[in-house]
């Protein structure tokens, strides 16, 4: 069913299932809210970061679609999936409900590689402020967009250092107590520079920020003058204290990737690149060899098809080579980069539509590049498999749409589920003026239900 047949509102037979006494995740509200928008309270309670109870909430989703073709319900209880049936085989007596007719139920998708400290500062004049409750702001408001398009975890890597110190990294964890409960949002320690004179208050700013609570140690390789004792000091630090490494590079060095490769291996939890742009640039077999070097070192690739960040300081030309590294065992994921900032100001942050750009440009079938932003996506972050199966984590998107295609086509209506319930919701509505052609061919359509301009 495409994005412009007429939407199910949400449905629930009871009240008082929500914290506090309310109406709880997805239950219908009054006529006066419109077609499938959800009251207030459905929403209220996560934001001030009590997740507890409403984790507790069974929640029933009902005539889902699965990519398979199945329709099925799904309950949802304590933050996980307790089952799946059969449309109409599980009770619904005191469950509050979410009717996902018309709508393909997926695992939510996950964003590796996000710059909140940076986001939407494209269109500020003068220099962008780092103060820190302007930063927190930023983070804060970037990471409800990307929960809106379908993200419930989103990996931020943040800038330290230079007039700025630990401000920025203090601004964003800030924002991730806050919206606990809502999204998932981590850090990644991003130094400038780790070596030489120089490099030495980076390094020491570095231990801290990950002491204050940054769980990635991140940097730009590429940009220091001695990019491989920069890797080895990031290398040695993510031993010390356990921590998985994220790293900028553009890819079109073959000899640093080999290095890269080489030294990376033996580290766990383990080592993530990207947008590596360059490797599209580099001759065939030399790429080719890079890629064999990076999959038998169990390096992952985050690939940025909606266009580069800023923290190179340069702009690529091409999306990273998917298919080959796919074709040679590496693990890519996609991710958004810049939303609204210097690297991309008309970045949307969407993990729906890196998926489409990969499906349209970068020759991957709809389920690998929706594999792309969920599967892989929470693998490069470390999170646990989500699947529509009963024990998995109720972390889940659903898009008005029957197939994966048509989706990654016209995913416009999306209902967010983060820890087994309702976090986020977009409606979209399509009208045309009245068409005799259209009565006469009887073309989907939505109409208003009541006046209005």
């Amino acid at each position: 069913m495409s994005d412009s047949a007429a939407q199910q509102p949400f449905h629930s037979p009871r009240r008082g299932h929500g914290e506090g006494g309310g109406p709880g995740p997805g239950q219908g509200g009054s006529p006066g809210q419109g077609p499938g928008r959800p009251p207030r309270a459905s929403f209220g309670h996560a934001a001030s970061g009590h997740a507890g109870p409403a984790e507790a909430t069974t929640l029933l989703l009902t005539g889902a679609r699965l990519t398979d073709g199945r329709t099925v319900d799904v309950r949802l209880g304590g933050g996980r999936i307790q089952a799946v049936g059969t449309a109409g085989s599980l009770p619904a007596s005191a469950l509050s409900r979410v009717d996902l007719t018309g709508y393909l139920l997926l695992p939510a998708p996950a964003e590796p590689h996000a710059h909140g400290d940076t986001a939407l500062t494209a269109d500020g004049e003068g220099p962008v402020s780092y103060a820190p409750d302007e930063v927190q702001r930023r983070a804060t408001e970037a990471a409800l967009l990307q929960l809106g398009h379908g993200a419930t975890a989103v990996r931020s890597h943040v800038r330290i250092g230079d007039v700025h110190g630990l401000g920025p990294m203090e601004a964003v964890l800030q924002a991730r107590r806050s919206l606990r409960g809502l999204t998932d949002l981590t850090t990644v320690a991003v130094p400038r520079l780790l070596t030489g004179l120089a490099g030495a208050g980076g390094l020491a700013m570095l231990r801290d920020a990950v002491k204050m609570g940054a769980c990635v140690i991140g940097g730009c390789p590429d940009l220091d003058p001695d990019p491989t004792g920069f890797l080895e000091a990031v290398l040695e630090l993510a031993a010390e204290h356990g921590c998985p490494v994220d790293l900028h590079t553009d890819g079109d060095d073959p000899a640093r990737l080999a290095r890269l490769a080489a030294m990376s291996g033996g580290l766990r939890p383990g080592v993530t690149v990207g947008p590596c742009g360059g490797l599209s640039r580099l001759p065939l077999d030399v790429a080719a060899r890079a890629a064999d070097q990076l999959a038998a070192a169990g390096v992952r690739v985050t690939c940025l098809p909606q266009g580069d960040c800023a923290a190179l300081e340069r702009r690529g030309l091409r999306t990273a080579p998917v298919r080959l590294l796919r074709a040679s065992g590496v693990r890519v994921a996609a991710g958004s980069g810049a939303l609204r900032d210097a690297g991309n100001p008309v970045g949307r942050g969407d993990p729906l539509e890196a998926a489409y750009l990969l499906a349209s440009q970068g020759g991957l079938r709809a389920g690998e590049a929706y594999d792309s932003v969920s599967v892989a996506a929470r693998e490069a972050m470390g999170l646990p498999e989500v699947r529509v199966e009963a024990g998995f984590p109720a972390e889940l998107l659903a898009v008005r749409g029957d197939r994966l295609a048509g989706v990654l086509s016209l995913a416009y209506s999306r209902i967010v589920i983060h820890r087994g319930r309702v976090v986020a919701r977009t409606s979209a509505v399509r009208e045309y003026c009245d068409s005799a052609v259209a009565v006469a061919l009887d073309l989907p359509r939505q109409g208003r239900t009541e006046p209005g301009p």
